[in-house]
């Protein structure tokens, strides 16, 4: 045949999905029912489940079945992008009432014609002695301190990722990630031919016998991991679990690149502390500051330094001159080091009214954090919880959007607390209570 029965098959239920004839949280019979009504062998129908998959049409729910997934009608696409709903669950940009002002006399004479002229000037990969100086001081956590020789510099955090796995995977290579992960290392690692491996955990992270065990089955080139406010699970990894982590790693002399995005609303210092020719630090001002006034770091061992710095430039991820010179002021002057004061207390109010409005429910979060990790009843699917909150102009994420490995995500959704005002946050949690309290069903017949 010019094209496999499977594919056929595949095909024909993508095009009934874009038709709209199964809509998002439907679920799909049994493999072994599909085969009987499609007149087909088990294994071919296993073969259209797998396919289906692949493209990010279903997502399997463990003990449940397989169902329409919420991305069905775009695929397997990036993450989207926020779309203006009246209260935002989604997306985690924390943006405080106060914060424009502070960041405004931080940057009041930028616009002067010296300061301006200097700060629309090209960007390095390495950015000035002036700028690294400022950055080390800034970035110095607990016991650790990164030397101002050892930065680089990106646009952002998720450049800052790209380059840092460009320069020490090579396509076609393996790198460890937690089962549940960061969303857009997804499609970074995609772009670059590389393969995630998902790493088991447990309530203490990323486990250090499952990363023993993907580098034995296949050579493991990297892994990344969040060992501090981990998205979406909110959890910072215990002391004894870093020590144990690091001696796996270090064994098998495994790099660790270490996202530190969110590791400012915590005391705990990176790894990188305890292992500094282990890790590559990842760490950006998207959420310390503003996601549209950003700059990416990279602070890998000294050994690293300039193959970091040739990643960067090679991919296009250097940061603009205006950037370098609007972070160099708030590092300097202590604008971001105040907002980070205020954002830490404005996470621990938000956490305190979710915890609050979602008594009773399976939580999992940490006080500090801007988001949670809810485990949904029994009585409700994560996908159809996305979908029906949508219709109630309320943006959740699906943990199919976190699960490393399609098909293999349990049944939950994150809530991020950042975007909505207080009011807005109360109302939206007190809706999701009630809706969680409801059965689907009978949910549904109230529409």
């Amino acid at each position: 045949m010019s094209k496999p029965e499977y594919l056929k098959l595949a095909d024909a239920i993508a095009s009934e999905i874009a038709a709209g004839a199964f809509k998002p949280g439907d679920r799909l019979p049994p493999q072994r029912n599909f085969a009987y009504e499609r007149k087909i062998a088990v294994s071919t129908a296993g073969r259209v489940y797998a396919e289906l998959l692949r493209r990010g049409l279903v997502v399997g729910e463990i003990g449940r079945g397989t169902f329409i997934s919420g991305n069905a009608r775009r695929g397997a696409a990036a993450p989207s992008e926020p779309r203006g709903v009246r209260i935002d669950l989604e997306f985690n940009y924390p943006m405080l009432p106060e914060q424009t002002a502070l960041i405004a006399k931080s940057l009041n004479g930028l616009d002067k014609v010296a300061a301006l002229d200097a700060a629309l000037r090209q960007g390095t990969s390495i950015g000035t002695t002036a700028v690294r100086s400022v950055a080390a001081e800034y970035l110095s956590q607990g016991a650790w301190s990164p030397t101002a020789e050892q930065l680089v510099f990106t646009g952002n955090g998720r450049q800052s990722i790209a380059a840092a796995l460009a320069a020490i995977v090579p396509t076609g290579g393996r790198c460890g990630v937690e089962a549940l992960t960061y969303p857009f290392i997804k499609g970074i690692a995609a772009r670059l031919g590389i393969l995630l491996v998902p790493l088991a955990m447990d309530e203490g992270g990323v486990r250090p016998d499952s990363v023993q065990k993907a580098h034995r089955e296949a050579h493991l080139s990297a892994i990344y991991i969040q060992p501090a406010i981990h998205n979406p699970l909110g959890m910072t990894m215990t002391s004894a679990r870093r020590a144990d982590l690091l001696r796996v790693v270090e064994k098998l002399n495994l790099p660790i690149i270490e996202d530190n995005v969110y590791g400012f609303l915590d005391n705990e210092p990176p790894l990188a502390a305890l292992a500094p020719e282990a890790c590559i630090v990842i760490d950006s001002l998207s959420k310390r500051v503003a996601p549209g006034l950003t700059l990416g770091f990279i602070v890998p061992p000294p050994r690293l330094r300039e193959t970091m710095a040739a990643s960067v430039r090679s991919g296009g991820w250097t940061a603009s001159g205006f950037a370098f010179a609007a972070a160099q002021r708030m590092m300097g002057d202590g604008t971001i080091a105040e907002l980070t004061r205020l954002k830490r207390l404005d996470a621990r109010a938000r956490q305190k009214l979710a915890v609050d409005c979602l008594s009773g429910f399976e939580i999992q979060t940490n006080g500090k954090c801007y988001h949670l990790w809810l485990t949904l009843p029994a009585h409700w699917r994560s996908q159809t919880l996305v979908a029906a909150a949508a219709r109630r102009d309320i943006a959740l994420t699906p943990s199919t959007t976190f699960a490393a490995t399609l098909g293999h995500a349990p049944n939950a959704v994150r809530l991020a607390l950042a975007a909505p005002t207080m009011d807005q946050l109360d109302t939206g949690l007190r809706t999701l209570a009630a809706m969680l309290n409801a059965k689907e069903e009978d949910f549904d017949a109230t529409e």
